[in-house]
């Protein structure tokens, strides 16, 4: 188990804890809402439909979060309104907000390129495969082992454009199909990790 730190300036969590801090990287604005970029903010609105949540954010918050309960689980459930580049700045708040001092509680979902459209993987630490939104994360928490959900967007053709370029377009029209469905699986697994330890949703979700 890996303890996160205090941050100074930043409110300590009064009463209970959550028992999950769920975040969905993305860029705000509604430019990129339709983006591959924001695979993980369409978790997060899964999750809020289906539990009748509402996101919202005070005058100065860099993210709109909420907190639903999921059976008997606490779950708080948050977007950055920070660009991808400096989720880490929201992120770090959210944490010390919702009272999250184990990293193993601290779920981000985001967009993988390295997976093909469709496919997703449950994993804790590892890689960051150049990802910006991680990459943030990683340096305000000053640790890389929270718990990722990688939703697979695939990559683009060789020699046809950048992948900074092709996460910020949106999906091809054929690619809806698989990527709705794999955004209900990874709110699925979500809801799966409120009971259930990882390596049981790895078992579960994992496979092909």
């Amino acid at each position: 188990m890996v303890r996160l730190g205090s941050s100074k300036g930043l409110k300590q969590r009064r009463g209970t804890p959550a028992d999950l801090l769920v975040v969905g990287l993305g860029n705000p604005t509604i430019e990129y809402a339709q983006t591959r970029h924001n695979a993980g903010v369409w978790v997060i609105n899964e999750l809020v439909a289906r539990h009748n949540g509402r996101l919202g954010a005070g005058r100065r918050d860099r993210a709109e979060s909420t907190e639903l309960r999921i059976g008997h689980k606490r779950v708080a459930v948050a977007v950055p309104k920070t660009f991808m580049n400096n989720s880490g700045s929201a992120v770090a708040p959210l944490v010390r907000r919702f009272g999250i001092d184990d990293v193993s509680r601290l779920i981000v979902v985001h967009d993988e390129i390295d997976l093909p459209v469709g496919r997703m993987k449950v994993k804790s630490g590892g890689g960051l495969a150049g990802h910006n939104g991680l990459k943030s994360i990683r340096s305000h928490l000053h640790t890389d082992q929270f718990t990722r959900i990688r939703i697979g967007v695939g990559k683009p053709a060789p020699g046809t454009m950048k992948p900074r370029d092709y996460v910020l377009k949106r999906p091809a029209r054929a690619e809806r199909p698989q990527l709705d469905e794999v955004v209900g699986r990874a709110a699925d697994a979500v809801e799966f990790l409120a009971d259930n330890d990882l390596e049981s949703a790895m078992n579960l979700f994992n496979r092909s």
